[in-house]
């Protein structure tokens, strides 16, 4: 009411100059809003046609405004947005790599249009794949998508609870891990205090099981199932080979979780 009061006062009682004054305040107003922190917020998805996934985060400043109709709806409209503009790659073009664009706006541009364009062609080719894309959104805090090359729905969802339930997990199978992964690991091992004093062969082969095990954590499927711990991911995988009579392969997952940093 005051600012209606104040906002009339300002312009001669004019109501349609004062509607804009409190527009143009209210912009104004939201401005000054975007450089406070946004530590709240949530993850949402999008999936299309089971071939398109999209994962958001969307960060806000209170935990009331994030469990909101209004937020809840602009989360799942930015995600629809992103599936649908394929040349997209950042959120900004503030986020373009300085390195690349020295800072300057219409350069960033230009890159980020060239980049789209190439990253576009690079997956055209993946198209014809056949598969599904899934998701699942824990508390709106994190989420997981997860391509697997198969025709059911149920394995992708199972998945992909499977990685929001292991937080420690960061690719799909111990031969996805960098070898400069593994000679870290190796060399930390090998100068452990309780090695110092075995002979050469026998510290080897008790590192090569420390190693392994090590990468067991961190692969997908080396985890026991989250719906049955007697049985591991990649035994669930083959039990559903053996029930649909084709093969399937675990491609690739992103994991979000709310607030983390992504540098």
């Amino acid at each position: 009411m005051m600012d209606c009061k104040k906002a009339l006062s300002e312009t001669g009682g004019d109501i349609i100059k004062a509607i804009e004054f409190l527009r143009t305040k209210g912009l104004a107003s939201a401005e000054k809003k975007a450089s406070r922190t946004t530590a709240e917020g949530r993850i949402g998805s999008y999936i299309h046609d089971s071939r398109i996934g999209i994962l958001i985060e969307v960060n806000c400043e209170t935990d009331f405004v994030s469990r909101g109709e209004i937020f809840k709806e602009l989360v799942d409209d930015l995600a629809m947005q992103v599936a649908a503009c394929p040349q997209v790659q950042v959120v900004a073009t503030e986020d373009v790599a300085e390195a690349e664009t020295g800072g300057d706006l219409e350069k960033a541009q230009d890159y980020l249009r060239k980049k789209g364009l190439s990253s576009a062609d690079k997956k055209s080719s993946r198209l014809a794949a056949e598969g599904r894309i899934g998701s699942y959104i824990h508390d709106s805090r994190i989420g997981v998508l997860i391509e697997v090359n198969c025709e059911t729905d149920f394995v992708g969802r199972d998945l992909a609870m499977q990685v929001v339930a292991c937080p420690q997990v960061q690719f799909v199978s111990t031969e996805d891990v960098p070898k400069s992964i593994v000679e870290k690991e190796k060399e930390l091992e090998m100068q452990r205090e309780d090695l110092q004093s075995k002979p050469e062969n026998i510290r080897e082969k008790i590192v090569d099981g420390r190693i392994s095990k090590r990468l067991g954590e961190l692969a997908l499927l080396e985890q026991p199932f989250i719906k049955d711990d007697k049985l591991l991911v990649k035994d669930l995988v083959k039990q559903t080979v053996a029930s649909l009579g084709e093969n399937i392969k675990v491609r690739r997952f992103v994991r979000f979780t709310l607030g983390e940093d992504t540098d």
